[in-house]
């Protein structure tokens, strides 16, 4: 289903990471949620201390304490939060908690300009140009294989699903910096060629 592979993209682009290296990672852009009306849910169950309480009405803040939007509905798969001007469901897990209430790693000018990003039709074409965050250039697509996209930087090649993927002003984006991508992929190589220390 569409939706539900956009919801994954939502997943991966808001978990927080631990505080504070959540503020100093770009993420990609969520999606927008459907705009037909939820029946408002139970506030999602929160087992461990420090974890955010959502329920329908709740104010969401960002990193900074300014307001983001208001939750519309809550159910085990995440939380409609609207901004007043775009409704996008996030993951439970995208939220932690704040001082002023549950909080999210994006303000509402940026979850506002990446459902508008969302929105747009996604072309994942060899030779297309791929941007990282403030739309610097981090390489291109070389390969399309299922859903797998190949991208080359000028010192590496990477192999990351679509769903790494948003449609931006100038074309495909990701989360990842050129460098970024590069320390990832030599990371990854370099786990995968390491032979096994023998017991």
């Amino acid at each position: 289903m569409k939706f539900d592979r956009k919801f994954l993209m939502i997943g991966a682009a808001l978990a927080l990471p631990a505080a504070p290296a959540f503020a100093q990672t770009p993420m990609p852009a969520p999606t927008a949620a459907p705009t037909q009306s939820a029946p408002a849910a139970n506030p999602a169950p929160t087992a461990a201390a420090g974890q955010p309480q959502l329920a329908a009405g709740g104010k969401v803040y960002d990193t900074k304490g300014g307001e983001v939007g208001t939750i519309e509905s809550v159910d085990a798969s995440g939380a409609v939060v609207s901004t007043g001007t775009n409704k996008v469901k996030l993951p439970t897990n995208s939220f932690a908690a704040g001082k002023t209430g549950p909080m999210i790693a994006m303000t509402k000018a940026e979850l506002d300009a990446a459902a508008g990003a969302a929105a747009k039709p996604l072309a994942l074409n060899v030779g297309a140009t791929i941007y990282g965050p403030q739309n610097a250039e981090v390489g291109k697509i070389e390969a399309v294989e299922g859903d797998l996209v190949t991208v080359a930087t000028a010192k590496t090649k990477a192999k990351l699903p679509k769903s790494a993927f948003a449609m931006g002003d100038n074309g495909p984006v990701i989360g990842m910096t050129a460098a970024q991508l590069d320390a990832a992929a030599g990371a990854a190589s370099a786990s995968t060629s390491t032979p096994a220390n023998p017991s």
